[in-house]
């Protein structure tokens, strides 16, 4: 079994949701008392989203390379960047070490395309849904990418800042996402991708008319099968 490194802490209940599915995917898969052999680097998520707001990716690719060094000297044989939005920085993040890094757009795009579609809305954080560094990645995977409109993606921002970051849950915020995704599946959306960890705290498949894309699960799916493996990386 390889060791995964995770790069977390943005936010960290998100990344308590990677290691929880870390650990029930190698016990699914193995059995018994089989867990996850992982370490985990989390860093102050205050820091990193005030780096975020300002606009000064460079400081953050640095701080998320730094702690990739140490991942990969503590002992990691493949790293996870726990979060959608800073994949903004994960070509940085990857040359920085010399162990291979999971993109979760590789694994999210995947499976899109295993069930047949290619036509999906995207949920995330401003960042994510407005700029190309994950969006062109799902396009040049071959899938038609739809956002929401612009108060659209103003609310579904501020839910994952000022609530589901905070651990905070609500139904009227639920009700909010599922509209935004009926607008999206009106638009032509054939699945909804769940583009940032935070979101699957708020909303699972019984809140869309199509099937929706969890990428936490998902990137943990493809990392326990990644580290199972014996085939070389």
């Amino acid at each position: 079994m390889k060791t995964i490194g995770l790069l977390g802490g943005m936010s960290w209940e998100s990344t308590a949701e990677y290691y929880r599915l870390l650990n029930e995917l190698t016990r699914e898969r193995l059995g018994g008392l089989h867990s996850s052999r992982c370490v985990l680097y989390s860093v102050d998520f205050a820091e990193i989203e005030r780096l975020q707001t300002e606009g000064r990716w460079d400081v953050a690719a640095e701080i998320l390379a730094q702690a990739a060094k140490a991942l990969e000297a503590a002992g990691a044989d493949l790293l996870l960047i726990c979060t959608n939005t800073m994949h903004k920085v994960a070509d940085e993040v990857a040359a920085a070490v010399s162990v291979p890094l999971l993109h979760l757009a590789d694994t999210t795009a995947s499976a899109v395309r295993a069930q047949g579609l290619r036509r999906v809305g995207l949920l995330g954080t401003a960042f994510t849904m407005e700029q190309d560094f994950y969006r062109g990645r799902l396009t040049a995977r071959g899938l038609d990418v739809l956002v929401p409109d612009g108060p659209g993606r103003r609310a579904v921002h501020q839910v994952i800042y000022e609530e589901l970051c905070v651990g905070i849950v609500r139904e009227e915020s639920r009700r909010a996402y599922q509209a935004i995704i009926q607008d999206l599946v009106a638009a032509g959306a054939e699945g909804i991708v769940l583009g940032c960890t935070e979101i699957e705290l708020l909303i699972s498949e019984d809140d869309s008319p199509v099937p929706v894309f969890p990428t936490t699960r998902l990137h943990a799916e493809a990392a326990v099968a990644l580290a199972l493996t014996d085939d070389a990386m």
